[in-house]
């Protein structure tokens, strides 16, 4: 059994960091091409494999210097069924890929953890669709059918758990929840939000937590709020409401601009990470349950130290 499934340290008080916006950080800062956004590709050569775990190790000393513990995240976003087809991959490719992604998590963490330095191993989840606008809607059960070989192979490795990044609607989140009970691996649900605070699929927020929770009997963990900027949410959190209570996790995005600018911009916007640092302060009143913190498009090394201390004065 994985040194932490029964009892994930990040709900326990303790205060963790995780990564920034791998992708981004990949294709603009390091020169890499990653087909349809692809970050588990790195996993088939050896030198894909080197540069991920040195991008880890960068984050971890990052969260060890401010101290934070470390969750280590799968570079596993796009590596389900949908994807691999357009890429090529069989179901026993993106089996053993995955399983890959978490071997390379366990090196790292073996090297890095100590008594004082937590690391928890997350096997990441990704959308069936677009994570910024979904072309079509899965159904509660399609979804669990759909998340279900990844979220079992990950359930038969070292994982602590799964984070289910960029969920767009509540049904497919619903769906990955139940895949996740079924194999007996805690769950994290990450919604993306757009300016207006609410999910792309219109949903609100408050409304999409509760729905989650409704049909799973509370199974996840808690939530995360991924891919969207703090000033595109902060005024849809309501102080002391146990939904709110929910969400213990915030990976932000760099920029203030939609997902449709993003998707348009030639350029990485990637914001101001001193400034985006005091909007994360700012939540804690809101959120004073978050737990873990990261970054999404746009951020790297920079924005998390940011972030990381930022918290730390306000705490």
């Amino acid at each position: 059994m994985p040194k932490y499934r029964e009892n994930l340290p990040q709900i326990s008080g303790k205060s963790f960091l995780t990564d920034g916006g791998l992708e981004t950080v990949l294709i603009f800062h390091d020169g890499f091409d990653l087909p349809e956004f692809a970050a588990y590709v790195l996993l088939e050569t050896r030198e894909g494999e080197e540069h991920l775990k040195n991008y880890l190790r960068t984050y971890a000393g990052i969260a060890r210097e401010n101290g934070f513990g470390f969750i280590l995240e799968a570079p596993t976003w796009r590596a389900s069924k949908n994807w691999g087809d357009k890429l090529g991959h069989s179901a026993a490719d993106l089996e053993r890929l995955n399983r890959a992604a978490i071997s390379l998590l366990e090196e790292v963490r073996s090297e890095i953890e100590s008594e004082e330095f937590t690391c928890v191993i997350s096997g990441q989840i990704g959308p069936e669709g677009d994570g910024y606008s979904p072309d079509a809607f899965l159904s509660i059960e399609d979804a669990e059918k759909y998340h279900t070989p990844q979220i079992a192979t990950f359930a038969d490795t070292a994982a602590d758990m799964i984070s289910a990044l960029t969920m767009t609607y509540a049904e497919e989140a619903i769906g990955v929840a139940n895949a996740a009970k079924a194999a007996g691996i805690p769950a994290v649900i990450s919604f993306t939000l757009e300016t207006d605070g609410k999910l792309p699929s219109g949903q609100s927020l408050k409304d999409a937590i509760e729905q989650v929770d409704a049909a799973t009997g509370e199974y996840p963990a808690y939530y995360m709020i991924n891919c969207a900027h703090p000033t595109h949410f902060a005024n849809a959190l309501e102080k002391g409401a146990a939904w709110t209570g929910r969400i213990r996790a915030l990976r932000a995005n760099a920029s203030k601009m939609s997902h449709e600018e993003l998707d348009n911009a030639e350029e990485l916007d990637e914001g101001n990470p001193v400034e985006l640092g005091a909007e994360h302060a700012a939540l804690k009143e809101k959120l004073p349950n978050l737990s873990v913190l990261g970054g999404c498009c746009g951020t790297d090394h920079r924005h998390i130290a940011e972030i990381a201390k930022a918290w730390t004065r306000g705490a």
